[in-house]
């Protein structure tokens, strides 16, 4: 019954779930560009036009497949990647000794390490 309950439920849930948490910012990196483009800048992440775009394109398609239940395993393993990429260029605490917002850094790279780990698990579950 619970194996059940959990199939039915709980897996779709949340692939909806995940999927939502990459297709609004990916949508934001197209609505919100420039202020973006600025954050991506600073961080000196390469390439910085190519990246929002390249970013911003496949959180929302591959999002979008993980809400509708298409290309699972695919989707999971290429939302696994950017997450680790915005981690280390965007989210890199070690860089900023005695700065008021590594604290905050911190809690959003550990934050990224489990939805990595959940985007992970998703991804054994065929298509």
């Amino acid at each position: 019954m619970t194996k059940n309950l959990s199939v039915k439920y709980f897996y779709p849930a949340g692939r909806f779930l995940l999927g939502l948490y990459f297709l609004l910012p990916g949508l934001s990196k197209i609505f919100l560009f420039e202020e973006n483009l600025e954050v991506v800048t600073l961080n000196d992440v390469p390439l910085p036009i190519f990246s929002m775009i390249t970013a911003a394109t496949v959180q929302i398609f591959f999002g979008l497949m993980l809400i509708i239940g298409k290309f699972v395993h695919t989707s999971s393993l290429a939302l696994a990647l950017v997450t680790l990429l915005i981690n280390f260029y965007l989210h890199d605490f070690w860089n900023m000794s005695g700065d008021s917002g590594q604290a905050h850094e911190t809690q959003n790279f550990i934050k990224n390490l489990g939805i990595f780990a959940g985007l992970l698990v998703l991804s054994r579950k065929t298509d």
